[in-house]
C-alpha cells in the first residue's frame, strides 16, 4: 500500500444508457474505437496510466496535473471531430472531471478522497466539458493555453463540503459538440425532454393512444424556437424511467424532464402531467386534466402553452399559431388514425385490414387528414407486397397522390408513393421519392424502414444496412430492423455483427411480446433468428406461440418454413412452404429467392422447382 500525490481523471460517456438501448451493438463498437484510438494514446502520451475501464468510462492516474488537463482537452477536441459527421443522438460525448489529491495505491489500483473527488467533479461536468477541482486550476496556472471558467462551489453527493468547480476553456468549447450540450450550456434557453406517459387504462391496447399524446407534445414544444426539445426517438428510449429523473436528466444533458399519464375510459380522459427540474429532482409544475376526449387536442396546447408560460420562453406569433394547430381538427379521426398505425404495426393480413378501416373511417369523418391517406397507402403497399393482393396502380398511387396534395411535406407521404412506385416497377422514380421522404424527415423510423426493404429486394446489401441501422436507433421499440439486418449481415459474411444484432433484435421483440401478447410478428421473426443462432429448443417455443396465435397468416407460415429448414425438419418446411406460396405477394418471392435461412434445403429437387415457379412469376 502506498500513499502518494495524484492528478485523478475520470471520464465516462453522456447517456450511455440512451445510446445502448437504441443501439447497443454500434455503441459498443464506438466506444471502444474511442479508446484504442483516442483516450489510450492519449493518456500515454502525457505520461498518464489507465487504472480501470468501466463499462462507459475510465480512470488515470497522471504524474503531472498540467500532463492530465493537456491530456484531457486533447480527448475532447478529438471527440468533437470524430463526432462531427454523426447523427446527434449516435456521437459519443464524455464528461472529464480531474482532481489532484491524495490517493492509495494498492495492486495496480487508486483509492481515497482524491479518487472520489475526481469522479463527482466528473458528474458535475457538463457534456463534451473538462470540470477540475480548485487545486487543479491552481497548479496549472497559465502554464497551458487554456482559461478556467468558475461555476461555483458545488454540493457533491458524499462530499461533506461545498466544492469549487473551474471549467476549462480552451477555445474549441466555446461551442459545445451535439445540441443536448448546448442546450445546457446556454443559459437563456431551456433544455426538456418529454418521457413517454404512461397508459393508465389497464389496457396495453391503449399504448398507441398515449404515446401518441406524447409524440404531439413533443412536435409542439419543438416548434418553440426559445426552447430545446430532445427528440421522440431519445427520449423514448426511457421509457418507463420515471423513478430516476435526475439521472435521465444527466444523461440527456437536460435541464427539465416533462413526465405524465394518461387514462382514456369511453368518451372521458384523464391526462397528468409534472415538470421536473432534471438538477434538484423538485416539481416546477404539475396539474391533472378531467376532460372529454373531444377536449384532447386542448389539453395538449394548454400542457404545451404552461411550459412555455413556466420556463418563461417568449413565444412569437407564428410560433403560438403553429402549436394550435393539430394534424386534424377531428377527435375520433385522430384516435382512429393512431389505432390504426398501431394495427400496422403489428403487420399481420388481420392487422392490416384492421389497420385499413381504422384510416379509411378517419379519412371519412376528416376528409382533409393527410397522414391517414398516408397510412392507406402504407397498407395497399404491405398487402401487395406480402400478401399477393391485387390493387391498380392508379388507385393506390391516387391514395398517396391525396395524402401529397393534402400536405406535400408529409415523409410517410413520399414514402408511401415511392413504395407503390417501387412494387410497379418504377424504380428510378421509386429511389428518388424516398431520398426526398428522408430529406424531408430523416429521423422517420418508417420512412427508414421502408427505404432498406426497397434496397434488399434491388438487391442492394451494403445500402440497406445504414437505413436498418437508423431505423433501429430511432425507434427504440423497434425489433423488426435489427432482426432484419442481422439476416443482412450473415449473407454478407459478417457473423459477429449478425450475431450482435441478433441478440438485439431478440431482447426487443421479448418486450415487445411482453406489451402486446396478442401480436404475433416478434415471435414469427425471432424463431428462424434462435434457429439460426443453434438455440433450438428456444426456436420452437417461439414458433409454437407464432402459429398459436396466427397460424393461417401468410407471414407466420413463411417464417415457420424458415425455421423447420434451419432446425433440420426438411419435411415440415416443405409442407409450409407449400402452404405460403399461394398467400404470397411480390416482396416476399423476392426474399425466398436470396433468403440464406433455405440454405439447408436450396439444393433439394424441390426447392429448385419452387425457386423456378417463383423466378417465373416475376415475369407473368
Amino acid at each position: 500500500m502506498e500513499r502518494r500525490l495524484s492528478a485523478v481523471l475520470s471520464a465516462d460517456v453522456v447517456g450511455y444508457s440512451r445510446l445502448m438501448g437504441t443501439n447497443e451493438v454500434a455503441t459498443l463498437t464506438l466506444l471502444n474505437e474511442r479508446r484504442s484510438e483516442i483516450l489510450e494514446p492519449a493518456i500515454a502520451t502525457h505520461n498518464g496510466r489507465v487504472v480501470k475501464l468501466t463499462g462507459d468510462g475510465l480512470l488515470a492516474e497522471f504524474a503531472s496535473v498540467v500532463g492530465a488537463v493537456e491530456c484531457a482537452t486533447g480527448i475532447q477536441q478529438q471527440m468533437r471531430s470524430r463526432n462531427a459527421d454523426l447523427p446527434e443522438d449516435r456521437r459519443i460525448e464524455m464528461r472529464i472531471g480531474i482532481n489532484l489529491g491524495d490517493v492509495i495505491a494498492q495492486d495496480g489500483d487508486i483509492y481515497g478522497d482524491g479518487v472520489n473527488l475526481a469522479a463527482r467533479i466528473e458528474g458535475a461536468a457538463r457534456p463534451g466539458r473538462v470540470a477540475v477541482s480548485q487545486s487543479v486550476r491552481d497548479h496549472v496556472g497559465n502554464k497551458l493555453d487554456v482559461e478556467f471558467e468558475d461555476r461555483g462551489n458545488h454540493d457533491l453527493k458524499n462530499i461533506d463540503r461545498p466544492v469549487r468547480i473551474f471549467e476549462v476553456v480552451d477555445g474549441s468549447t466555446a461551442q459545445p459538440a451535439g445540441k443536448a450540450a448546448a442546450a445546457t450550456a446556454t443559459d437563456d434557453k431551456p433544455s426538456i425532454a418529454v418521457l413517454p406517459f404512461n397508459n393508465m387504462s389497464g389496457d396495453t391496447e391503449q399504448d398507441y393512444f398515449s404515446d401518441g399524446i406524447t409524440e404531439d407534445i413533443i412536435t409542439d414544444l419543438s416548434k418553440v424556437s426559445g426552447l430545446f426539445v430532445v427528440g421522440r426517438h431519445t427520449s423514448f428510449a426511457y421509457r418507463g424511467a420515471s423513478e430516476n429523473l435526475e439521472t435521465v436528466a444527466r444523461d440527456l444533458g437536460v435541464r427539465f424532464i416533462l413526465e405524465g399519464s394518461v387514462r382514456k375510459a369511453g368518451n372521458r380522459v384523464r391526462i397528468t402531467g409534472q415538470l421536473i427540474d432534471g438538477a434538484t429532482g423538485g416539481h416546477v409544475w404539475a396539474e391533472r386534466y378531467d376532460r372529454d376526449l373531444d377536449d384532447i387536442f386542448a389539453i395538449q396546447d394548454e400542457i404545451t402553452r404552461t411550459i412555455v408560460d413556466q420556463l418563461k420562453v417568449k413565444l412569437f406569433p407564428a410560433e403560438s399559431k403553429a402549436i394550435g394547430q393539430a394534424p386534424t381538427d377531428n377527435v375520433e379521426a385522430y384516435n382512429l388514425y393512431l389505432k390504426g398505425r398501431h394495427y400496422f404495426h403489428n403487420a399481420t393480413k388481420h392487422f392490416l385490414v384492421l389497420a385499413r378501416q381504422m384510416f379509411v373511417q378517419a379519412t371519412e369523418l376528416d376528409p382533409k387528414f393527410a397522414r391517414a391517406y398516408a397510412g392507406i397507402a402504407n397498407v395497399d403497399c404491405r398487402k401487395i407486397g406480402w400478401y399477393g393482393e391485387i390493387i391498380p396502380e392508379k388507385d393506390i398511387l391516387a391514395v398517396a397522390d391525396q395524402a401529397l396534395a393534402l400536405d406535400p411535406n408529409l415523409a410517410e407521404a413520399h414514402a408511401a408513393r415511392a413504395d407503390a412506385l417501387s412494387f410497379f416497377g418504377h424504380f428510378e422514380e421509386a429511389e428518388a421519392a424516398f431520398e426526398r421522404a428522408l430529406e424531408l424527415d430523416p429521423d422517420s423510423p418508417d420512412v427508414n424502414l421502408l427505404y432498406a426493404r426497397f434496397r434488399v429486394r434491388n438487391n442492394e446489401h451494403d445500402k440497406c444496412i445504414p437505413l436498418f441501422v437508423r431505423a433501429l436507433e430511432v425507434n427504440p421499440d423497434d425489433f423488426t430492423s435489427p432482426l432484419m439486418l442481422q439476416f443482412i449481415l450473415r449473407a454478407l459474411g459478417r457473423k459477429e455483427e449478425s450475431e450482435l444484432y441478433a441478440e438485439l433484435g431478440i431482447k426487443r421483440a421479448e418486450e415487445a411480446m411482453r406489451r402486446h401478447p396478442e401480436a404475433s410478428r416478434p415471435a414469427q421473426l425471432v424463431a428462424p433468428t434462435l434457429a439460426g443462432l443453434g438455440r433450438t429448443e428456444e426456436a420452437k417455443v417461439w414458433l409454437e406461440r407464432s402459429i398459436s396465435l396466427d397460424p393461417d397468416d401468410g407471414q407466420t407460415l413463411y417464417n415457420a418454413a424458415c425455421t423447420y429448414s434451419q432446425l433440420g425438419e426438411t419435411e415440415k418446411a416443405f409442407e409450409t412452404l407449400y402452404r405460403w406460396l399461394p398467400t404470397s405477394g411480390l416482396e416476399k418471392k423476392q426474399w425466398l429467392v436470396m433468403d440464406n435461412d433455405f440454405d439447408p434445403i436450396r439444393d433439394d429437387p424441390r426447392f429448385v422447382q419452387l425457386l423456378e415457379d417463383v423466378k417465373a412469376s416475376f415475369e407473368s
